[in-house]
């Protein structure tokens, strides 16, 4: 039975928890081999190399594409990442190499920025694609400090391990992302050794361009099918949750035991990420399981996502949502009607480069939900510009999901319990598959909206 693991940053910045839990275990596990483990950066390194995945803050490739000194930018990581090393010594992590291993690594990508800015100032060459590539420099450090990390201290308490360096960073040779991860895994004998590979991969086709910040996953799917995995294993600093405990409270909050590929896409479309669901679909087609598993609650068997998995009762399993997502609505008298009146609206997202969430109809309007950080100025100018009337709204969108929620009552009971605590539904989607229960709500209302649906939901008699 042969495993991929995938460690999530804030795991990977509890070393210690990983090496006890997860890769010794508690209850030691019977086989140490056998396991395959794909690493995150440590906590927040990427945030630094690119920008703060949430807030939006620079980091050093902002410096670069912004044509500031990046030069103390790398300094000033390599002191962070120095520092992160300093705190794994009880580990039995060797220092010196450590430290070695990561400023070789940090001043190659400096000498390859320099080179692409002197690339990019002869203006022979497109500033995106130089931008692209230097993108892809910067994150592939923080998967290879980790990764490096990894291996020297499983090594240094007694256990074989192999650092699968994905990188590439001083391979000349073009592969794609697949045959760079054959080649990698093609000779190793699992049954001896722990790879431990980085999550970032260097490809022709680039795997930041193809996924941006979901490329840790991307890499650890196209492992498993690689291999022929049993299983798929994600381990988190969190269980997948019927609501989160930060806001309904941990007794209103339980782990779900099991769902399917499709509830975990509609949680991936929200924010609330499973699995990035261009990682999952591969392993679904390949027929390979996920389980996504807490680290720091190792004995816990986690939530089994299947292919065709169906609640045996009736219910909502899961409550979520986002607060940071703007509705806008297209009027127009003279929409009732009109064959394929909407497609316009579509070619002016794509224009933009967005991606909608919820999308409502009635006779003579459409109402769409983006997420916040998608919507611009242009695009409301360029729609003001095209229909009679268009109007936004920050809003929140809140969402009850379950693999079996298609009964009687299931729709009236959301309604009531939003309706009882005063809150007002300003629009809903529900497709025929009934998977997935929207609301559009007013951003203020989203936490008592939460709180709400899962009592009301979840926890019904």
């Amino acid at each position: 039975m042969l495993t991929v693991h995938k460690i999530g940053g804030t795991s990977m910045s509890s070393f210690g928890d990983v090496l006890r839990n997860i890769i010794i275990g508690q209850p030691r596990v019977a086989d140490l081999y056998n396991r395959i483990f794909v690493v995150s950066a440590y906590s927040n390194v990427t945030n630094w190399l690119l920008e703060h995945k949430r807030t939006g803050e620079p980091g050093i490739y902002n410096l670069f594409a912004q044509g500031e000194q990046y030069h103390g930018g790398l300094d000033e990581l390599l002191g962070r990442l120095v520092g992160i090393n300093h705190g794994m010594q009880e580990l039995k992590l060797d220092l010196g190499m450590a430290d070695a291993f990561i400023s070789e690594r940090v001043e190659q990508a400096r000498n390859y920025l320099v080179s692409l800015e002197e690339v990019m100032a002869s203006g022979y060459v497109s500033r995106q694609d130089i931008l692209l590539a230097a993108r892809e420099i910067l994150a592939s450090i923080g998967e290879a400090h980790s990764a490096f990390n990894s291996v020297n201290i499983l090594e240094n308490n007694g256990i074989h391990a192999t650092f699968v360096d994905l990188c590439g960073f001083s391979d000349t040779e073009y592969l794609t992302i697949d045959q760079r991860i054959h080649r990698a895994f093609g000779g190793l004998d699992f049954s001896v050794t722990i790879p431990v590979a980085t999550g970032y991969t260097k490809g022709t086709e680039g795997i930041m361009r193809e996924f941006d910040r979901g490329y840790s996953e991307v890499t650890f799917s196209k492992i498993a099918i690689e291999v022929g995995a049993t299983e798929a294993v994600i381990h988190k600093e969190f269980h997948l949750s019927s609501a989160d405990p930060a806001i309904v409270g941990l007794e209103y909050s339980r782990p779900v035991g099991a769902t399917n590929f499709n509830v975990a896409d509609q949680l991936a479309d929200i924010g609330m990420e499973a699995i990035h669901p261009r990682a999952s679909k591969p392993l679904e087609l390949a027929g390979i399981r996920i389980r996504i598993k807490n680290t720091f609650e190792p004995g816990h068997p986690g939530t089994l996502i299947s292919k065709d998995y169906s609640g045996d009762e009736s219910r909502v399993e899961i409550i979520s949502g986002t607060d940071r997502v703007v509705a806008f609505e297209v009027h127009d008298p003279f929409m009732v009607g009109q064959v394929g009146y909407d497609m316009n609206l579509m070619k002016v997202l794509q224009r933009h480069n967005i991606s909608y969430i919820l999308k409502a109809t009635n006779a003579n309007s459409i109402t769409m939900v983006v997420w916040e950080k998608d919507m611009s100025d242009g695009l409301l100018e360029e729609l003001r510009g095209l229909y009679y009337q268009v109007r936004s709204k920050k809003a929140a969108l809140v969402c009850a999901l379950g693999t079996n929620i298609a009964r009687p009552g299931s729709l009236a009971r959301a309604a009531t319990a939003l309706a009882e605590k005063k809150i007002n539904i300003e629009a809903v989607s529900q497709s025929l598959m009934q998977v997935n229960m929207q609301f559009v709500i007013r951003r203020e209302d989203y936490r008592e909206a939460i709180i709400a649906l899962n009592r009301a939901l979840c926890y019904e008699n």
